[in-house]
C-alpha cells in the first residue's frame, strides 16, 4: 500500500471501500467519515489495542454516550478529547497515518 497523508485519506472516501492494508482503527475512522457508525464500531473493536480503544472512545463520544466514551478513553490511557468531533477525527487520522 502506498503511504497516505490526510488529504489522500480524505480523497479515498469517494471510493466504496477503504484503501487496502489500513489498520482497523483507520478503517473505523474511514467508515465513520462515510456515515456508517456501525461498521466503524465493528472495526474499532476488531483489535484490543490502544488505537482501537482510542477510536472506540471517539465513536461513543460521537454517539452521545459520554459514560461509555470515558470508559474507552481511560482504557486507551488518553484524556477525554476537548476538540470538536471533526477535530478529534482529523487528529486521530493524522496520528494513525503517521504510525501506519
Amino acid at each position: 500500500m502506498r503511504t497516505l497523508d490526510l488529504q489522500a485519506f480524505r480523497d479515498s472516501l469517494a471510493e466504496p471501500q477503504p484503501p487496502r492494508g489500513l489498520h482497523p482503527a483507520l478503517q473505523a475512522l474511514w467508515w465513520d467519515a462515510k456515515g456508517d457508525w456501525t461498521t466503524a464500531h465493528e472495526h474499532a473493536q476488531e483489535r484490543d489495542d490502544v488505537a482501537g480503544m482510542r477510536v472506540h472512545a471517539y465513536l461513543h463520544r460521537k454517539e452521545g454516550d459520554p459514560f461509555n466514551a470515558d470508559y474507552w478513553y481511560r482504557r486507551s490511557g488518553a484524556a477525554p478529547s476537548r476538540l470538536t468531533l471533526d477535530g478529534e477525527w482529523e487528529a486521530l487520522v493524522h496520528t494513525f497515518l503517521a504510525q501506519d
